[in-house]
């Protein structure tokens, strides 16, 4: 039998031996690495490290402040250096307000109150403001369902740059209930669900409710943080429903606040083009002034086709924003306004902008539409002569 050398017997061994395993990680440097990794997945959503800001959302804000203190502290970059797929380690990040030593920032970075806690939530952030906002979204996570809410917030935000809707600083009287809208810490917030009612330890009725928020957000909070966070919030603020206050009546409530009118007219021109078209040419406008006001005068001015005009209707308004509801009426007749060029009485050439060509019943139904808060999904088409559904 030749001899073996115990040398290479013991390379050529070595070669199906099992790999060493490498020394387990503490538990506070794999709650240090599962902290990196939330940073990585805002990276990985957003291209862009997280950043401070008052504008910013309270998670970037509190990801930024986690990812200067790793940066800071050698010993968490030793552990994520081999993680560190997108260099965050090695960039600059904003300063912080407060100094610790690197003991207390590890503390901050690294322990938990308690094993369930994630470590979204940090005990300190950069102000007592982003303290507080922190403490108010402790319990936010990401809304699997929020394909079903999206369209609800898409529908705010037109409703509000229409002035069918308003933003009012908020009320503790205030009601909080399903279905409504608020803002707080600069997102729009969805009162999706709300449990029974109970008398918490100070006597007063609270709930949990289930609130869905604009960036995809959702939280299990009760009634009265939600109330505490919109009170202590100076840009807090309620949305009012699309009928809130009588827009379109004859007379108002109690708070209501006048905000005018809009008015149709029908022009007495003897121009051909409008004598012809004389019962569907009509001008829409709002004003804020009596309408018989408004429209004395009128034969004097281009914007009136230089003739007198009788009133067909009008529509009193109350709480909205004129300027944003007259443009809004604008735009959806805008495929039928009436091409006309007349002379002012010195002679200067006006192309008037608020002559139509609409029936009276059509005006009447977009109106109705302003009311019930479904006018930004339709358009006139003057084929059909109809409020037609906008393409998706």
């Amino acid at each position: 039998m030749a001899d073996i050398d115990l040398d290479e017997l013991a390379d050529a061994l070595a070669d199906f031996a099992q790999p060493e395993k490498p020394a387990g990680r503490s538990p506070r440097e794999e709650r240090i690495i599962a902290g990196f990794e939330e940073i990585q997945r805002f990276v990985d959503e957003h291209a862009r490290p997280p950043q401070h800001g008052d504008d910013r959302d309270i998670f970037e804000r509190l990801y930024a402040v986690r990812l200067d203190r790793l940066r800071a502290l050698e010993e968490c970059r030793m552990v994520l250096a081999p993680f560190d797929r997108q260099g965050l380690l090695g960039g600059v990040g904003a300063e912080t307000e407060d100094e610790r030593d690197d003991d207390a920032l590890m503390s901050e970075l690294a322990e938990l109150e308690d094993e369930t806690q994630s470590l979204t939530q940090l005990r300190h952030v950069r102000s007592s403001a982003e303290k507080r906002a922190a403490e108010e979204v402790a319990t936010r996570q990401r809304c699997a369902d929020f394909d079903r809410f999206k369209p609800l917030f898409i529908q705010i935000q037109k409703e509000l740059d229409a002035g069918i809707r308003e933003t009012r600083p908020f009320e503790l009287k205030a009601d909080i209930e399903p279905g409504r809208f608020f803002i707080v810490g600069g997102q729009k917030a969805y009162v999706a669900e709300k449990a029974e009612e109970f008398t918490n330890a100070q006597g007063r009725r609270d709930a949990r409710l289930r609130v869905i928020f604009d960036n995809g957000a959702e939280s299990n909070l009760l009634m009265r943080s939600l109330q505490r966070a919109l009170n202590e919030d100076d840009a807090g603020r309620r949305i009012t429903e699309s009928t809130a206050g009588p827009l379109f009546t004859d007379t108002s409530g109690d708070g209501d606040e006048a905000s005018g009118a809009i008015y149709v007219l029908r022009s007495k021109s003897a121009l051909p083009q409008i004598a012809e078209n004389r019962d569907i040419v009509h001008k829409i406008g709002v004003t804020n002034v009596p309408v018989e006001r408004r429209i004395a005068g009128a034969r004097l001015q281009p914007t009136f086709l230089m003739a007198d005009v009788e009133v067909v209707t009008t529509y009193k308004l109350f709480n909205i924003n004129r300027t944003k509801l007259e443009n809004l009426i604008h735009r959806i007749f805008a495929p039928a306004r009436l091409d006309i060029e007349i002379r002012d009485r010195f002679g200067a050439p006006v192309v008037p902008q608020e002559w139509f060509l609409v029936p009276l019943n059509v005006i009447d139904d977009a109106v109705q539409k302003i009311r019930d808060g479904t006018i930004t999904q339709y358009i006139y088409s003057p084929d059909l002569g109809r409020l037609d559904k906008r393409a998706v």
